[in-house]
């Protein structure tokens, strides 16, 4: 199936351009102009192997931007589009799932914090998305990655492939291993605070990076974008996320990485996040964000070691040593956390 194809099947008209978007990191992006309605749109198809029901992340959106609605969130929404037979899917002849969102007019993106200031402002625009999507009651979310926020899990997988991995692959990581171990209970209460019920279920971004908030020519905020990921969790992960994606000096892909943490960015980016969630949050929840900060980075420094070990199989890879590096540069990251918070 041609894209102006699946294209008409949104929006009745052949009359456009489609421009491929190559800065995604999951899905298959394109900008489209439709130059009947004088309107562009962006064109998803969507990595299936990621998100196996597409359907869910398509409901979760909508139900998302219905309490945005609701809650005079002060950010603009970006819509997925209906088909013309009343969906908001399409199938092509390879049963590949494609969408049609809303596109925001003159806006930029970051791919790292820039500055201290961008640092607060994508902060306070996670808060107040965050805080206006969780209400008293909350809507029915599905998850759309299973076992997504499952440290669990996690920790089960990064041990089963210390059992599977090559020989080669173990003596590569050997150092790295030998770190992670070290610290093999920190995500521990993590886990029994959840299995306890002691931090609440909320509604939860999932991936609140930079790249996921769209800014204006001044870099205010405008929107923050991307819902694939919304589920039901502890908002500590969204937390921890931030300070792992915002605070980190340097490319995750940087190996060589040393004092790559930034204090002064941990700080802010606490600040701003608060600014609408403090008096929401639980004790428990704000006793804990610190703690969070270094589970998540730990975290996804086991998943990208878990992943070398295992032959680089998940996450996308350049070189043979991807994986290792970026899980030296978490370890790195990890460690300016903890010597900051005093832990060590």
């Amino acid at each position: 199936m041609e894209l102006k194809t699946i294209v008409t099947g949104f929006t009745g008209t052949e009359n456009c351009t489609i421009t491929p978007i190559t800065n995604g990191l999951i899905n298959t992006t394109y900008l489209v102009e439709d130059y009947d309605a004088d309107e562009k749109f962006i064109l998803q198809k969507i990595n299936t192997q990621v998100f196996p029901f597409p359907e869910i992340i398509t409901n979760n959106h909508i139900l998302i931007n219905r309490l945005l609605e609701d809650g005079n969130y002060p950010l603009e929404l970006v819509k997925p589009k209906e088909t013309l037979s009343g969906n908001f899917i399409i199938k092509d002849e390879n049963e590949e799932s494609w969408r049609m969102l809303s596109f925001i007019e003159d806006t930029k993106t970051f791919f790292k914090i820039p500055d201290i200031k961008t640092a607060y402002e994508s902060a306070k625009a996670v808060g107040a998305f965050l805080n206006t999507v969780n209400p008293e009651y909350l809507p029915y979310i599905q998850s759309p990655i299973p076992d997504f926020v499952n440290f669990e899990k996690r920790i089960s997988d990064y041990q089963i492939s210390l059992q599977s991995a090559s020989p080669d692959l173990l003596d590569n990581a050997e150092q790295e291993i030998e770190a992670m171990n070290e610290l093999l209970s920190l995500p521990e209460k993590w886990i029994e605070m959840e299995k306890e019920g002691i931090l609440p279920k909320r509604i939860i971004h999932g991936d609140p990076n930079v790249r996921n908030i769209l800014f204006d020519s001044n870099s205010r905020p405008l929107a923050v974008i991307d819902l694939d990921t919304v589920t039901i969790s502890t908002i500590l992960y969204d937390f921890g996320d931030m300070a792992r994606s915002y605070t980190n000096t340097l490319d995750e892909d940087n190996g060589n990485a040393d004092h790559n943490f930034n204090p002064q960015i941990y700080r802010t980016v606490k600040d701003g996040f608060l600014l609408s969630l403090k008096k929401k949050l639980t004790f428990e929840e704000l006793e804990n964000l610190d703690y969070a900060a270094q589970t998540v980075i730990y975290i996804q420094a086991v998943r990208f070691l878990t992943d070398y070990l295992n032959g680089s199989t998940y996450y996308s890879t350049k070189y043979a040593e991807h994986n290792l590096d970026r899980t030296r540069n978490q370890l790195q990251l990890l460690k300016g956390l903890r010597k900051y918070l005093r832990v060590d």
